[in-house]
């Protein structure tokens, strides 16, 4: 066996969850997916924020915006379909009334952020910057579900690039900058490397896939928008793949190494363990909350568990674990 896993089970409650995310440490590798937990509030009647590794919003633009038109949501099979069309109070509205909210609820918070222009992604970046309880940055581009779908700058390498690299010059140094990639591309390998070159410190996989469901009752689209994107345990294993690609190629050298969040369907500890394995450092629970908004804390005790049972007494002695050869005396 490897010399950071054992032969046997550890107690569950020696397992340590501890991950770094940029110069800090924090308590565990689970976040919340933008725009499944809002600003917060609503999680925090059913979890402590401060009991999670660290809390990411929905995504904040610099104006306020109403999003798409209804119905914006429709259940799938194992998953869900949404155009919400990023709707929110803006950038200023958010600083004043939730990022405050979530420091005094000791959240590590990781701002979800997006625009129409590059200009926007980098205005918005600067007003977070020093702002209290602030540990790094996530740029969405790669929304699915927007009216624009010229929103989605994460569909080549040269716009993934442009926005990253616009929002490093302006974020504060020892600010992480996390780019969040869609898998609608032909190869998400180049769209990583591209946003590792521009200076991301980190990449968020995935985002929604683009889907569509037809009502057979009205015998139209069940989203007013057409399309939207897919959500839930139905991605999971597109997300693992995207995952265990980019790793790959980060541990082959065509991809500077960088840590990832990785999310799409997980819903248990066992889901977690899949990503970790893949190359996830840190994990995101989304759709699972809106049908249990105690899922974090539930996963987290799950995924502890299957640690355990595998003799790994480090959450990070999983990450990329499937990615290492097979034992010779497993070999047939």
């Amino acid at each position: 066996m490897s010399r950071d896993r054992g032969t046997e089970p550890v107690d569950p409650r020696d397992v340590d969850l501890e991950v770094r995310f940029g110069p800090l440490t924090l308590p565990n590798p689970l976040t919340t997916a933008a725009g499944c937990a809002g600003y917060g509030r609503e999680l925090a009647r059913f979890v402590p924020l401060d009991g999670l590794g660290s809390v990411t919003t929905k995504t904040i633009m610099p104006a306020p915006r109403s999003g798409l038109a209804t119905p914006r949501m429709a259940e799938t099979p194992s998953g869900m379909l949404n155009s919400i069309g990023l709707p929110g109070s803006g950038i200023d509205a958010f600083l004043r009334h939730e990022l405050p909210w979530l420091a005094q609820r000791g959240a590590r918070v990781l701002v979800s952020i997006a625009g129409e222009r590059l200009e926007e992604f980098a205005e918005t970046a600067e007003k977070v910057n020093g702002q209290p309880g602030v540990i790094g940055l996530e740029l969405n581009i790669s929304c699915p579900n927007t009216a624009d779908r010229g929103l989605l700058f994460a569909a080549n390498p040269a716009t993934s690039y442009d926005v990253v690299r616009a929002v490093r010059e302006v974020a504060a140094a020892g600010l992480p900058v996390y780019a969040k990639l869609s898998p609608d591309v032909a190869s998400i390998t180049e769209i990583a490397a591209a946003c590792v070159q521009a200076g991301a410190d980190g990449l968020s996989m995935i985002n929604s896939t683009l889907g569509m469901a037809i009502d057979l009752d009205t015998l139209r689209p069940a989203l007013a928008a057409g399309t939207g994107g897919l959500s839930g345990p139905a991605i999971r294993p597109i997300a693992v793949r995207c995952v265990h690609q980019v790793h790959a190629a980060m541990l082959s050298g065509r991809i500077p190494p960088v840590p990832i969040i990785g999310m799409g369907g997980i819903r248990n500890g066992r889901d977690a363990l899949e990503f970790a394995l893949a190359g996830a450092s840190q994990l995101a629970v989304g759709t699972a909350l809106f049908n249990d908004p105690t899922a974090p804390l539930r996963i987290l005790g799950e995924l502890r568990g299957e640690l355990a049972r595998r003799g790994f007494a480090k959450f990070t002695d999983a990450v990329g674990y499937a990615h290492r050869p097979v034992p010779a005396e497993r070999l047939p």
